[in-house]
């Protein structure tokens, strides 16, 4: 579902977004560009697809010299333009509330989610590499940036890994494909 309000505020807006940050279900909101985009928490699946990742690209990514950080962070320069991917590998230095760039983010694919419409997002923010794994349709795409757009990658050019090899290696659950 999609719901668009308009300026100035419906009544009952601040209080909605007032409980949201009380109970921490807007952890994963996103900002695009002025347009607040509420997020749900994930399912199970999705949790348990990102366990999986964080075991097997932390030895890769630490090979590299990356760090890995399975986990939701915040993209963007500031809390008016700002995503909130899974996960993601970075280098030697990142920190802080907002991180400007990082060398792969990592997008698992929920039931109605935003995942490739954040492609341009993070070419603009310099991302070198977009993993997105759905789980639903047992699939990994791994993408490179090449100028302002990305383009599927037959292995990864910051870690010793591919789609194929990364798809292999995940136990995909089983009711994935149901819900």
């Amino acid at each position: 579902m999609r719901a668009v309000v308009l300026d100035p505020p419906t009544a009952g807006l601040d209080e909605l977004l007032e409980r949201r940050r009380r109970s921490g279900l807007d952890r994963l909101d996103e900002m695009w560009d002025g347009v607040l985009h509420m997020v749900p928490a994930p399912g199970f699946i999705h949790a348990a697809v990102t366990q999986q990742l964080a075991v097997i690209l932390d030895g890769p990514a630490r090979a590299a010299g990356l760090i890995p950080a399975m986990g939701e962070f915040n993209l963007g320069d500031s809390e008016h333009d700002y995503r909130v991917p899974d996960g993601g590998l970075h280098r030697p230095g990142a920190g802080g509330t907002w991180l400007p760039t990082a060398a792969l983010v990592v997008e698992i694919v929920s039931p109605g989610d935003e995942s490739r419409e954040k492609l341009p997002f993070y070419s603009s923010h310099h991302v070198d590499e977009v993993l997105i794994v759905d789980p639903r349709k047992r699939s990994v795409d791994w993408l490179g940036l090449a100028g302002d757009e990305y383009r599927p990658l037959e292995r990864s050019g910051l870690i010793e890994l591919g789609p194929g090899e990364l798809s292999e290696r995940i136990d995909w659950p089983e009711d994935a494909r149901a819900r």
